[in-house]
């Protein structure tokens, strides 16, 4: 099995008085920048396979969130919510001095990327949203209907358990289980990058954004909908979604409803985890995607600018 690949540089910012460790791969001009998912996961499973892009003239750059992976992990609950991370992003640009970066988000990370760029608006050159939403109540939604397919009994125990906060009684994480296995992942071998992340999550952001897992959100982004802002992202978008992905094709839609220029393909034999159940497609959507957006960003600050 091969080691995974360590990084030309690594090096440590200072966000809010804490540490949070940054990985770049390759010297190219043309900077990818990743944000993972989570909240509170290391960066390790959305880096890896997209590594391969540092040999293609693309510098890679991503970082482990703080809270998670190398970073500081500080237990002040008030550090997670979405503004900060945003800044945090915006601060970790800067300290690496990367131009207009390609923005890749994954999951929360998608999440992260629309506020960033919302927020940011020169400092992204184009965003990709992979496997993620722009309107949690309508996820909500989403969640709900593929719920609904574990039949009303199954639905009432998990109510149940909901109410008094016994997420981790054995019933209800067989719920969970079944469920994720649906639309979170279908691998039979969950291979190294994405076992490292997983091992290494942090549930104190988790819990305090989002939930006690990937089917119920009860922190503080489960208002969060920026739908009604992304027409003002006027950079190109790349939407990535699997066909039996949680945050499925109808919130990819919404998005791409949204947004005045995106593109979206849909992986038909994938759930949320694409660049596993899917790699080499998922690799070349991204490149092919890249690819037709190489060169200055001037173009992109003049329509940011009239926004």
């Amino acid at each position: 099995m091969a080691k995974p690949r360590k990084p030309d540089q690594s090096v440590r910012v200072k966000v809010d008085g804490y540490d949070v460790v940054t990985y770049s791969y390759g010297r190219g001009d043309e900077v990818l920048f990743l944000l993972n998912g989570g909240p509170g996961l290391p960066c390790n499973y959305l880096r890896d396979p997209l590594i391969p892009l540092a040999d293609e003239d693309y510098r890679v750059v991503t970082y482990d969130q703080l809270g998670c992976g190398a970073s500081d992990r500080p237990t002040d609950p008030k550090l997670w919510t979405i503004k900060r991370y945003a800044r945090e992003v915006e601060t970790v640009r800067k300290a690496l001095g990367l131009p207009a970066v390609h923005l890749l988000g994954q999951s929360w990370g998608g999440w992260l990327s629309i506020e960033y760029a919302l927020t940011y608006p020169n400092s992204v050159k184009t965003v990709t949203l992979s496997n993620t939403c722009g309107d949690m109540p309508h996820l909500v939604g989403e969640l709900e209907r593929l719920r609904a397919a574990l039949g009303p009994e199954t639905i009432a125990m998990m109510q149940r358990h909901e109410a008094q906060g016994t997420y981790d009684h054995p019933e209800y994480q067989a719920a969970i289980t079944l469920l994720n296995y649906r639309h979170v992942h279908r691998l039979d071998v969950i291979p190294p990058s994405l076992k490292a992340s997983l091992d290494g999550w942090n549930m104190g952001p988790y819990m305090t954004m989002q939930g006690p897992n990937e089917f119920l959100y009860i922190g503080n982004l489960k208002d969060w909908n920026r739908i009604p802002d992304m027409g003002r992202i006027k950079q190109p978008a790349l939407i990535l979604v699997g066909y039996f992905d949680e945050l499925g094709p109808a919130c990819a839609m919404r998005m791409h409803h949204a947004l005045p220029d995106s593109r979206v393909v849909v992986f038909r034999n994938s759930s949320h985890l694409p660049m596993y159940e899917e790699p080499e497609r998922y690799l070349a959507e991204v490149r092919g995607f890249l690819a037709a957006h190489r060169g200055p960003a001037k173009a992109l600050r003049r329509r940011t600018r009239t926004a």
